[in-house]
């Protein structure tokens, strides 16, 4: 399975952007899909999960700012953001979850497929 995403760039504080990851050569709907990110000098970290079903989770620090989607019928899975700050500046990853079970995750080891990451900038 490949995942490709896209949709990062440069932004000022306060704007928006969406993010796409695209998932060919495997199965999609099947799976549960997440965002996470890393900045530079810090660890991976959480940012959104969908289940299978449609539920999400998102990470605290970008509750009421970020959204987190999927599209079955494209294979895709969505990242909107928007009322963006200088501390979302990192790379930002999608993956699929590991074996197709129900629920949301929140732990990178419960993912094995990833995509190649998109730079997100974000200036004061």
């Amino acid at each position: 399975v490949q995942l490709q995403a896209s949709g990062g760039g440069l932004v000022q504080a306060g704007g928006s952007l969406r993010l796409s990851c695209v998932v060919s050569g495997g199965t999609f709907s099947g799976y549960a899909m997440g965002w996470f990110r890393q900045a530079p000098g810090k660890e991976r970290e959480f940012v959104a999960s969908i289940s299978r079903t449609l539920v999400t989770t998102h990470a605290n620090s970008v509750k009421g700012r970020f959204t987190i989607s999927r599209d079955n019928a494209k294979n895709t899975l969505y990242l909107q953001m928007s009322s963006l700050k200088p501390e979302d500046t990192a790379v930002y990853y999608c993956a699929r979850e590991t074996r197709g079970r129900w629920g949301t995750f929140v732990r990178p080891y419960e993912y094995d497929s990833w995509g190649q990451g998109t730079l997100v900038t974000v200036s004061s």
